[in-house]
């Protein structure tokens, strides 16, 4: 029998990187690429050090539109420096709000939204997110969706509320109906314990 791989035509990933199965923000950032084009909005809800920002505003291009949240002025300071830095700063609107404020600032549909949960990396850890806001930022980022738009969240449970954050949105997301989204929990069994996890929902009607 002829090797099915001799007949496959293999065609490299649209930046040229090869698929690694590696962590859930490998995931999140593979899923982001595949869904968001030219022209779309899209949310960063957990703005941090500005890498998922940055490379949502890549992806939109110059007539697309990025809205980014942070409570901490010195994530915002660190996320307008980098897009000044790469010539992107005029896609993005920086807010220093809490993502629970989404819906008073993002008026308009999104192809995407992402969340990184816990604390800004190189910052305090007693500055984290809680479930009680995220909760309705989540919803609010669900309502914001077009139909076929993403919503991706990776979870941190290696802290106590990291892991309430975890098992709240589990429950959460796997009661929202599957008429209306689709869920996607990634977990990497080897990981060890406290190993980052991913969500993604993608909104069917």
């Amino acid at each position: 029998m002829q090797d099915m791989a001799e007949n496959r035509q293999i065609r490299p990933e649209e930046d040229g990187e090869r698929f690694q199965l590696k962590s859930a923000r490998f995931l999140a950032r593979d899923v982001l690429r595949r869904a968001v084009r030219p022209g779309d909005a899209a949310v960063d809800a957990t703005m941090g050090n500005g890498h998922d920002t940055l490379f949502l505003c890549s992806r939109v291009g110059e007539n697309g539109r990025v809205y980014a949240f942070d409570i901490q002025e010195q994530a915002v300071r660190a996320t307008e420096q980098l897009l000044r830095e790469n010539g992107m700063l005029d896609r993005a609107r920086l807010h220093c709000a809490g993502h629970e404020r989404m819906a008073e600032f993002v008026r308009e549909p999104v192809q995407a939204a992402v969340f990184n949960l816990g604390w800004l990396p190189g910052g305090d850890h007693g500055i984290t997110t809680h479930w009680e806001t995220t909760e309705q930022a989540v919803q609010s980022a669900l309502d914001l969706l077009s139909v076929g738009g993403v919503l991706v969240i990776c979870a941190y449970p290696g802290h106590p509320e990291g892991e309430r954050e975890r098992e709240r949105l589990t429950g959460f997301l796997s009661a929202l109906s599957n008429r209306r989204f689709n869920v996607l929990h990634q977990r990497f069994l080897n990981a060890g314990e406290g190993a980052p996890e991913c969500f993604v929902i993608q909104k069917e009607r």
